[in-house]
C-alpha cells in the first residue's frame, strides 16, 4: 500500500486552498528534494514522493478542471527532472524556481500580507520555465 505523507491535506483539508497555495506547498517539497539530491538520497526520495503525493492531490481538485493540462504537463516535468531529465533536460532546480512563484504569490495574497513590506513578485505569466519546454 502507498504511504501517505499529508493525511491532514488528503482528508480534504487540500480542497480548501487556493491554487498558488497548493502549488506554493508542492514547491516546497520540490525544494527540499532539490537540496538533498545526491546528499541524503532517504531524504530525497521522501521528499520527491510527498511533492507527486501534493500533485496529484491537486490534479484531482475539481476546481483546477480547466487548468488539467498545465498541471499533468508539471508532473510529467516533474517526473522527468527527478528521472534525470532525459526527455526534456528538466531539472528540480528549474522547478523550484516555478513553484516559489506560486509561494509568493500565495503569500502576498494572504490576510497578513497587508503588513508585509517586501516586493511583490513579478507576474507568473512572465515566468517561462515550464512553458519553454
Amino acid at each position: 500500500m502507498e504511504q501517505i505523507y499529508h493525511k491532514e491535506a488528503a482528508s480534504g483539508r487540500w480542497y480548501s486552498l487556493t491554487l498558488a497555495e497548493q502549488m506554493g506547498h508542492i514547491g516546497s517539497e520540490v525544494s527540499r528534494a532539490a537540496r538533498k539530491q545526491g546528499k541524503h538520497e532517504q531524504l530525497y526520495e521522501r521528499a520527491v514522493d510527498r511533492a507527486f503525493e501534493l500533485l496529484d492531490l491537486t490534479i484531482n481538485d475539481s476546481r483546477w478542471r480547466f487548468r488539467l493540462k498545465e498541471l499533468v504537463r508539471v508532473r510529467e516535468i516533474l517526473a522527468d527532472a527527478v528521472l534525470g531529465g532525459q526527455a526534456y533536460n528538466s531539472h528540480l532546480a528549474d522547478l523550484d524556481n516555478y513553484f516559489l512563484y506560486f509561494a509568493l504569490m500565495a503569500r502576498n495574497s494572504s490576510p497578513q500580507s497587508a503588513t508585509d513590506t517586501r516586493p511583490v513578485p513579478p507576474c507568473i505569466a512572465t515566468n517561462h520555465g515550464i512553458a519553454g519546454h
